[in-house]
């Protein structure tokens, strides 16, 4: 999905406004105008999350004349900060984080570092959250906190699900409260930060 073959587009007389599409574009492609849904084609990446859940069978996935890649290439000079703030977010750089795409973490935090502004910036940027669209949003998010930059949610949209805890923000009372009962908290944040900072 990082090449970029398909576009959606949209049947404007079986639209009838509901605004679903726009509200589960991974990219911000798609804008109502006069009622109808409108894409942004050259930001549309045809993951089909429209189509998918159009109730009036509206919009239909099509081959593009001109294929893109969505890539972000990680110039050497930025290598350092990229490392630096995928290990903040308690990620390694080059762990996969879209498994639909291959999209690692280094690339999504040098779409951040490049000026993305949200998830649908990295979606576009990066290909990430085009396949599945629910597995990779924590990760983006945990990168997007840790860089310090607030992403502006989409208006009522519906693909954003908020940070889940991880391992290093388990409370210390409720490490106490299970340490006994097969969990090992301890161990398990000790060998994480281990595979965090490997080279």
């Amino acid at each position: 999905m990082k090449e970029i073959n398909f576009l959606a587009r949209v049947d404007l007389e079986k639209c009838n406004g509901c605004t679903i599409c726009a509200r589960v574009c991974t990219t911000g492609a798609i804008t109502m105008q006069n009622r109808k849904a409108v894409i942004n084609q050259d930001r549309c990446v045809g993951c089909a999350a429209c189509e998918q859940r159009c109730p009036e069978y509206a919009i239909e996935i099509i081959r593009r004349e001109s294929p893109f890649i969505a890539q972000v290439i990680i110039e050497s000079s930025l290598q350092e900060a990229v490392d630096n703030l995928c290990r903040s977010a308690k990620l390694h750089p080059e762990q996969v984080v879209c498994y639909c795409t291959g999209t690692r973490a280094e690339e999504i935090a040098a779409a951040i570092l490049k000026g993305a502004k949200s998830p649908e910036d990295v979606s576009f940027l990066t290909g990430a959250r085009t396949g599945c669209k629910v597995e990779c949003i924590q990760p983006i998010l945990r990168l997007f906190e840790a860089a310090k930059v607030e992403p502006k949610k989409p208006e009522g949209g519906w693909q954003w699900y908020g940070l889940t805890k991880n391992v290093w923000e388990i409370p210390k009372t409720i490490r106490d409260q299970y340490e006994g009962r097969g969990f090992y908290f301890d161990k398990d944040e000790e060998l994480l930060n281990k595979v965090i900072h490997s080279k």
